[in-house]
């Protein structure tokens, strides 16, 4: 088996078994499994978005840097073991993603790239990959422009990847778990679920993605010992935002009230046209 197929093997895996351990050992009792922003979560954040910005950043902004600055031919990590070529593209990233991350909360304007990752009130596995555009594409660019550039071992692209999927799913899973002692080094949802409650005293706390290291070293930890509560308004941002995925997007841009726009006939068409469909579709295999 090649790499890729092993490590899409292994992310197969490790989703079924977080589903499993959120039903089995919820941090939040009574979730269901198909929440409100599912849907917009799996087709439009996970497959379509990923899918072509995957080929904006590596086709359209990795490779032609990479062609013009082919630093590789007198600085390169090709000859470093795998694993420490991994481990180090691990650490310098997660470094660098801790200070983007804290930099977001800190600035208007790069909040907005943000918010939408903050805006689901139901926080599951899935709930990492609601990701603003502009956000993906500035921390992907960073993120493996330097394993080109340096000239890493193919392996490490995949590893890579597939290490930040089950990161980013682990730490933001419906799990209850504790790490003890190994929290002061490991994300975990007891650190990261905090990040995403509805609290002013986390929205500039608990920043760390994989090492948590961070935020003790740094002092942006936020520990309670306790949970958020299970209310909607414990969780997700304070003020109203689009459920739309498009929507999301616009409203980074420009303010406004979605159901105001309900007023609209060609908005209503628009915004119902999903759900009618699905209606549709699901009445068609009913008679069936």
């Amino acid at each position: 088996m090649t790499t890729v197929e092993i490590t899409t093997l292994i992310l197969v895996v490790w989703i079924v078994l977080i589903i499993t351990l959120e039903r089995l050992f919820p941090y939040r009792k009574g979730l269901p499994f198909f929440r409100e922003g599912f849907w917009v979560d799996l087709v439009w954040y996970t497959i379509i978005q990923s899918y072509f910005l995957k080929i904006l950043i590596f086709q359209y902004i990795i490779e032609p840097i990479h062609e013009a600055y082919p630093w590789s031919s007198w600085v390169s990590v090709s000859h470093w073991p795998l694993a420490l070529q991994v481990f180090f593209f691990l650490v310098t990233h997660d470094f660098y993603i801790y200070w983007f991350h804290r930099f977001q909360h800190a600035n208007a304007f790069f909040w907005r790239t943000h918010e939408a990752h903050h805006s689901g009130k139901n926080v599951d596995f899935l709930s990492g990959s609601r990701s603003h555009i502009v956000e993906i594409v500035i921390n992907q660019t960073i993120e493996f422009l330097p394993i080109i550039l340096l000239g890493a071992s193919p392996e490490v692209l995949p590893i890579k990847a597939l290490l930040d999927a089950m990161f980013g799913m682990f730490i933001h899973s419906n799990l209850d778990v504790k790490l003890g002692k190994w929290k002061y080094l490991f994300n975990s949802p007891e650190l990261h679920l905090w990040h995403h409650a509805n609290y002013k005293e986390v929205f500039h706390a608990n920043f760390s993605t994989k090492f948590a290291t961070w935020d003790y070293l740094f002092k942006t930890v936020y520990d309670p010992k306790h949970k958020p509560g299970n209310a909607p308004e414990n969780w997700g941002l304070y003020y109203d935002f689009p459920k739309d995925y498009f929507l999301q997007h616009a409203f980074s841009v420009k303010r406004f009230e979605e159901k105001k726009l309900l007023k609209y006939p060609l908005f209503r068409k628009y915004y119902f046209f999903r759900i009618n469909l699905w209606n549709w579709f699901m009445q068609k295999i009913k008679k069936r």
